[in-house]
């Protein structure tokens, strides 16, 4: 099966008009996708902010939060937003691997065998309470999330371009479920939280019965090529070697602390400047700057250090990557 028949499967609604190239139009892009979600997931500015970020600098978001806050609500927006259909799937301690990537099977007709591809095969990808897979299936993901494709019977077949994993967990329920091994939680670019609207807001979603009619109404924001040639305009946005020297001294920062087992990888220093480039754009410049790197900091180190302090779960790296950012010196202009 070649990537084009495999593409195939995902159908794509009517784009909308592609932006405008350059920074500027990927300012745009960012800009507007932030406003729709944040027009379905009411009272997260925030997340809905971070969840932009992830999307513009091509990376995965993991959406860690208790139920019912809007967790799935937020994937599905950013799915309408790309203007692409999502592909999900739902964690349950019998999935396989390939229930994930696909799996080939015998063609009768043709006496041969063909490669039917699974849901990861999708521009964007919602895994629904992803902690409750088993370490087997979750391991299906890492090659697709880390390298764009897929290796099945001693082939491998390319993902869509672009590729987007939105991952929900719950990190206060524990029955039945499988933590992320660290491999797996060093490949999402960015976590957040969504968290308790505020009364007001609360009032509202409860008098709209939530928010599926403005999910229903949404429009997209770019097709997935307008989306790709945004995310390689974020790329290119320039950093200056005082601002990665900042953002590689907060990461040996975190390796450096007492109570972190695990600090954060090389791979978390490129993803923070590829989140503070993300950031910067949004900001509507084509450079960075240190508040870049420092904003974007906890949501993309707080998931991958591994702390030895009581507590629960929820924040608890984020408020570590918060002390650290008190210890690093800021580079002057």
């Amino acid at each position: 099966m070649t990537r084009e028949e495999a593409l195939a499967r995902t159908e794509e609604p009517e784009p909308a008009p592609a932006p405008a190239a350059g920074v500027d139009g990927a300012t745009r892009l960012g800009r507007q996708l932030a406003a729709n979600l944040a027009s379905v997931v009411r009272g997260a500015e925030d997340a809905c902010r971070l969840a932009a970020i992830a999307v513009l600098a091509g990376g995965h978001l993991l959406i860690e939060d208790v139920p019912g806050v809007g967790k799935t609500m937020l994937a599905k927006a950013v799915a309408a937003s790309v203007g692409t259909t999502l592909a999900r799937i739902q964690g349950h301690p019998d999935l396989l691997p390939s229930d994930i990537t696909g799996v080939s099977v015998f063609n009768e007709a043709t006496r041969s065998w063909e490669f039917r591809p699974g849901p990861v095969f999708s521009h964007v990808v919602l895994f629904d309470e992803l902690n409750r897979t088993p370490p087997r299936s979750q391991a299906a993901l890492l090659e697709s999330m880390e390298e764009g494709q897929v290796s099945v019977d001693g082939r491998s077949w390319s993902l869509p371009d672009p590729h987007l994993v939105l991952a929900t967990q719950n990190p206060v329920e524990h029955a039945g479920t499988f933590p992320l091994v660290e491999s797996q939680m060093d490949r999402f670019l960015l976590a957040t939280r969504i968290g308790y609207p505020d009364a007001k807001t609360e009032a509202a979603l409860a008098i709209d019965q939530g928010a599926l009619p403005t999910l229903s109404a949404l429009s997209p924001v770019a097709s997935p090529s307008a989306l790709s040639a945004a995310q390689r305009e974020v790329g290119a946005v320039h950093v200056t070697e005082p601002v990665a020297d900042y953002a590689v001294a907060i990461v040996r920062a975190s390796r450096a602390r007492a109570e972190v087992r695990l600090g954060a990888s090389p791979r978390a220093a490129i993803g923070l400047l590829a989140a503070a480039r993300a950031e910067a754009v949004l900001s509507g410049r084509d450079y960075v700057v240190p508040g870049d790197v420092k904003t974007t900091a906890p949501a993309v180190l707080g998931h991958r250090l591994v702390i030895d302090r009581p507590g629960g779960s929820i924040g608890r790296g984020a408020a570590m990557v918060e002390e650290l950012l008190e210890s690093v010196p800021v580079p002057r202009p």
